[in-house]
């Protein structure tokens, strides 16, 4: 069974969701495998994977600010090493996860209908991220 892998970059102009099911899929398109699992993992501890609602952006708003809720800005974290969005980023990250697997069909990601892989973006400044992505199958 061969195993396969490369890295996307995704540049970030500070938080939001990115969708980067296109870039998974055209990479998926080009390595020949019909039937396996592709694994998407980031590279970071401030910034996370979410497979999520890819047609209604209003999702997409409404997940950071629940987040946000969840993890606000504050002087109230010890760890503020990279200033005050560097806690609640990691909060975000421990919460939202690093890694996704997804099956492979026919070639195709076995997404639903309106599900996307989305690399999150919980630091305010821009970031240059990248998302390793690992497929075995045949």
């Amino acid at each position: 069974m061969p195993h396969l892998a490369t890295t996307l970059a995704v540049q970030t102009a500070g938080p939001g969701m990115h969708d980067i099911t296109a870039d998974a899929a055209d990479w998926l398109a080009g390595a020949g495998v019909r039937t396996g699992l592709l694994t998407a993992f980031c590279r970071h501890t401030s910034a996370s994977l979410l497979i999520n609602e890819n047609a209604a952006r209003a999702v997409q708003g409404d997940i950071l600010r629940w987040l946000d809720r969840l993890a606000p800005q504050g002087v109230h974290y010890d760890h503020d090493d990279e200033g005050p969005d560097d806690m609640p980023a990691h909060l975000k990250t421990a919460l939202t996860g690093a890694s996704h697997s997804i099956p492979v069909v026919d070639g195709r990601l076995a997404l639903g209908t309106w599900q996307g892989l989305f690399l999150v973006e919980h630091r305010a400044r821009p970031h240059r991220r990248e998302v390793v992505l690992h497929l075995a199958g045949e």
